[in-house]
């Protein structure tokens, strides 16, 4: 979903519906004789989001692999999943010919799995996809030569608040949207992804990367990128995890991205957010898992059209682990071809890994400095 925007913001006059009745019927795309799937990997998100969120939906999970055997078995056994093993050969053996692979790996390790997979396999790949643009590349080359029908996990656009969102601008109700902002100031436990301990790039590529993608389903890819990207004392160990990050949309349009995550002073302080301003109105989504994570607190969604007051309006689930129903039904959907579209594809996903490492490149070389001062007597 792209909302086109105008040379300049012209109201939209909404037909009087009602925001609730938009939203009621705003759901992700489901298959209707889901898929068996295959997981690789069996770490924390796996076991936080993609089997519970496949549980919910009643998407049959056949089998899942991690090269720790023991692991693998244990949360097979907890998610009543048939089949684990260290193998993913073994597993290709063991699932129906129907398949879909999930691979939930860190991004380091896409390049080594993805050649292990039958040519023409259907794949949802965990984000990002890849750790530089030079990767991105690589795995996008890879899934053409082996003619992978491939998928990023970009699951945010499909949080239940998100769709939400989205169903109320495709309504009209916004009027033209002219404004976009995320803002996340939390405190994350970093530690809990150990591979993230060494990783050279950390908070936009594995976390604001998220909302890039989210900024991009709305508005498309913004011409230019401004960034900066640090480090904080409360994590010296680690690479950067506070962000700003403004894109570009033209004189009309202001969107930016702010994330602190090493926030840790008082609940009170912490936020957690996605807010859109159109002409007629405006949207603002909470995204609870952000705090307290990965307990979190749940998502919202309030609605705010010109000379009216607030409301919150329902929303059925989180973004964890409601989200990623919608990934993967994304890409069943358009396997069976009840869908023409595949929103999250390698190849629009390669878009969103541009404008990372676009957002890396502005950090690096730094703004403009300041201009020279003459005092003129």
């Amino acid at each position: 979903m792209k909302i086109k925007l105008l040379s300049e913001p012209q109201p939209i006059r909404s037909s009087g519906v009602r925001a609730v009745d938009i939203v009621e019927h705003a759901h992700p795309p489901a298959p209707r004789n889901p898929r068996p799937i295959v997981i690789i990997g069996a770490g924390g998100i796996v076991h936080d989001a993609h089997l519970p969120a496949y549980r919910k939906a009643g998407f049959p999970v056949v089998s899942l692999v991690d090269p720790d055997s023991s692991k693998a078995k244990a949360l097979a056994q907890q998610f009543d999943v048939p089949f684990a093993t260290e193998s993913i050969g073994e597993a290709v053996r063991f699932a129906p010919k129907d398949r879909i692979f999930d691979i939930a790996v860190p991004a380091s390790a896409l390049l080594r799995v993805l050649p292990l997979l039958p040519d023409g396999a259907a794949v949802l790949l965990q984000k990002p996809m890849g750790e530089t643009l030079e990767e991105a590349e690589a795995i996008l080359a890879l899934c053409r030569n082996k003619g992978l029908v491939a998928a990023v996990n970009f699951q945010l656009r499909w949080a239940p608040a998100m769709l939400g969102a989205s169903a109320l601008s495709q309504a009209g109700v916004l009027g033209t949207l002219h404004d976009m902002e995320v803002q996340v100031n939390v405190h994350q436990p970093w530690e809990l992804w150990q591979f993230l301990s060494t990783a050279p790039r950390l908070e936009i590529l594995y976390h604001s990367i998220h909302y890039i993608d989210l900024v991009r389903a709305w508005l498309g890819n913004p011409e230019r990128v401004y960034a900066k990207t640090v480090r904080s004392p409360r994590t010296p160990h680690l690479a950067a995890t506070k962000s700003v990050i403004v894109l570009d949309y033209g004189d009309w349009t202001r969107v930016y991205i702010a994330t602190n995550h090493s926030h840790d002073f008082t609940k009170g302080l912490q936020r957690s957010y996605v807010q859109w301003e159109g002409t007629e109105a405006a949207v603002h989504a909470q995204m609870g898992v952000n705090l307290n994570y990965p307990v979190g607190e749940p998502d919202s969604l309030g609605y705010v059209a010109r000379g009216s007051e607030l409301q919150w309006l329902p929303v059925r689930g989180n973004w964890f682990p409601d989200a990623f129903m919608g990934s993967m039904g994304s890409l069943q959907t358009f396997v069976d071809g009840a869908s023409e579209h595949l929103p999250t594809s390698v190849e629009d996903a390669i878009h969103t890994m541009r404008v990372v490492e676009a957002a890396y490149l502005s950090s690096e070389r730094g703004g403009e400095a300041l201009p020279k001062h003459r005092v003129i007597d």
